[in-house]
């Protein structure tokens, strides 16, 4: 999928119907299971994450599929409407020093039902959708054991009471936006506890461009304190604490032709000045990130959406393997500044790395800035290669290569891998 940019079983056989029968009866096979392929996505993240400090982003994304009235191809709903479709839920590591990426720590892949639920408020959270944000927190814990700090992070829907009274312990923390204005066990709720604090400090951010929002500078006001949350009365599980103390940072500003940015964020992590404060509005900053990853699964890159598979068993197989596909070229892209140290063989074959190195002579420049900069075998050292090959000129003064260029040189790799792979079947 990497190589060939896309998840149609036909395009990935390249003609070759006997292997496009084998992708298949590979996805209908009972023993290839969503939750084995989801175990293997972290297998080169649990040593990649040692010593440092990760931010474990997670999130959920609905995969639409065309459907009709008469086959549904066994999907459930989504969205609002008749949307029909499946639902992916990955963590993604990320360096919090370096913004590298790792890769995928786990997750889950699912397509809901069409019977009629019980009421939310009379459920545990064992038989809620939104067990998914503390299950597959508790289930990255043994993956990222070697960092030397977690932090997860998630958006809103991630703010309930159980997250905040399980998840965090010693080295593990949480950082997320808060949905619901909380009743604290001083007697007040945390948006008037808010609203008493006086603003500490102002500075001015770069916000991405996202698909509701073009990219643009924010001058951000910040206050940030302390408070305790109370247990909600309702809540069914019966081991938890009558209350969790949380830090809380908010920044609001805006032009006054867009919509004013805030965000109250709650976190585990000790708050006690601006500097501080600034840096769990950076971190959160970075749950940017996972949004791309998504479209790179989607409309820019692997247009899962696109799949002509009639089954939803087969849909939740093939959604799993694209996600490890497209975490790599994340990874790609990231390597394209050197930051990291990861190596080659994180998204290519030893047969594929030499194909690499042979086609590294072509780009031998005269001067060592026109030279590949990255150590060889290294996964930076490849995305230079594939970069070239996707038509960026290799100058430090030019624009860094983007997800297309990528493509591009992908693309232009997979040609030359193929041929680099005949040449023992045809040569004397």
């Amino acid at each position: 999928m990497v190589l060939r940019e896309t998840v149609c079983l036909r395009r990935l056989a390249e003609g070759n119907h006997s292997q496009e029968i084998r992708f298949g009866r590979f996805l209908g096979n009972d023993a290839v299971t969503v939750d084995r392929i989801i175990e293997g996505w972290s297998d080169q993240t649990r040593l990649a994450v040692e010593g440092r400090h990760i931010l474990a982003l997670q999130d959920t994304s609905e995969i639409k599929f065309a459907t009709s009235e008469d086959h549904r191809r066994d999907l459930g709903r989504i969205k609002k409407g008749n949307c029909r479709g499946m639902l992916l839920h990955p963590m993604l590591a990320l360096d919090a020093e370096r913004g590298s990426c790792p890769g995928l720590v786990g997750g889950r892949v699912w397509t809901r039902g069409d019977d009629e639920l019980p009421p939310h408020a009379d459920r545990l959270l064992s038989e809620k959708e939104s067990r998914r944000w503390v299950e597959t927190a508790e289930a990255a814990k043994p993956v990222l054991a070697r960092a030397s700090m977690v932090t997860f992070i998630a958006d809103r829907e991630s703010d309930f009471y159980v997250m905040w009274a399980r998840v965090p312990d010693g080295a593990f923390h949480v950082l997320t936006r808060v949905m619901h204005d909380r009743a604290l066990l001083s007697g007040t709720t945390l948006r008037r506890a808010v609203q008493d604090q006086a603003f500490s400090d102002t500075q001015v951010i770069e916000l991405r461009e996202r698909a509701d929002r073009p990219a643009r500078r924010a001058e951000l006001c910040l206050r940030f304190g302390e408070a305790t949350i109370r247990r909600p009365g309702n809540l069914r599980e019966a081991d938890l604490p009558k209350g969790v103390t949380l830090r809380w940072v908010i920044e609001t500003a805006a032009p006054a032709d867009v919509e004013p940015l805030h965000w109250l964020l709650l976190t585990t992590h000790a708050v006690a000045t601006p500097a501080q404060a600034w840096q769990i509005v950076d971190w959160y900053k970075q749950r940017w990130v996972i949004e791309q990853f998504f479209r790179v699964m989607k409309s820019q890159g692997l247009k899962i959406e696109d799949s002509q598979l009639q089954s939803a068993s087969r849909l939740e197989k093939l959604v799993a393997i694209a996600a490890k596909a497209a975490i790599i070229v994340m990874q790609l892209v990231q390597a394209r500044n050197g930051q990291d140290d990861q190596q080659a063989s994180l998204a290519f074959t030893p047969n594929e790395i030499d194909t690499l190195a042979a086609l590294e002579k072509r780009f031998k420049g005269k001067t060592r800035l026109q030279a590949n900069p990255y150590p060889k075998n290294s996964l930076a050292w490849a995305a230079w290669i594939i970069a070239k090959l996707g038509g960026w000129n290799g100058y430090a003064s030019s624009r860094p290569p983007g997800p297309v260029t990528f493509y591009n040189g992908l693309a232009y790799f997979r040609a030359c891998a193929d041929g680099w792979a005949l040449r023992d079947v045809y040569m004397p």
